[in-house]
């Protein structure tokens, strides 16, 4: 079955860096566009940053130049690189593989990501 673990977080303080991993397994790893979502208490999910699977990515304005996703397509495997975090940059963040053509939208379990000193 479609399985994605999400590991890396943990606390940090503001200014340091984590690196979030998600291993994927139960679908085609490749063809799938791969994104990072966060969700903040009392506020909705939102998208930190896609990769698709050709290697594109975007992020949000929010991260941009802070934030690097990146993928390994040989070990099913998405990153997300967090430097210079802030208080604001704390929430569970979720691994998401998505393919819009088969209507396919698979979410991993979420991982904390506390920024304070």
């Amino acid at each position: 079955q479609v399985q994605l673990v999400e590991s890396g977080g943990g606390l940090m303080q503001p200014g340091g860096s984590l690196k979030l991993s998600c291993a994927a397994s139960g679908f085609i790893f490749s063809t799938y566009a791969m994104g990072w979502y966060r969700q903040a208490p009392g506020k909705q999910r939102e998208l930190v940053a896609q990769i698709t699977s050709g290697g594109s990515a975007h992020y949000a304005d929010s991260v941009k130049g802070r934030f690097t996703i990146s993928r390994d397509n040989a070990k099913n495997t998405v990153y997300l690189q967090m430097n210079r975090l802030k208080p604001e940059d704390t929430a569970v963040y979720y691994c998401n593989a998505k393919r819009v053509e088969i209507r396919r939208d698979y979410w991993g379990q979420g991982t904390q990501v506390t920024v304070s000193s």
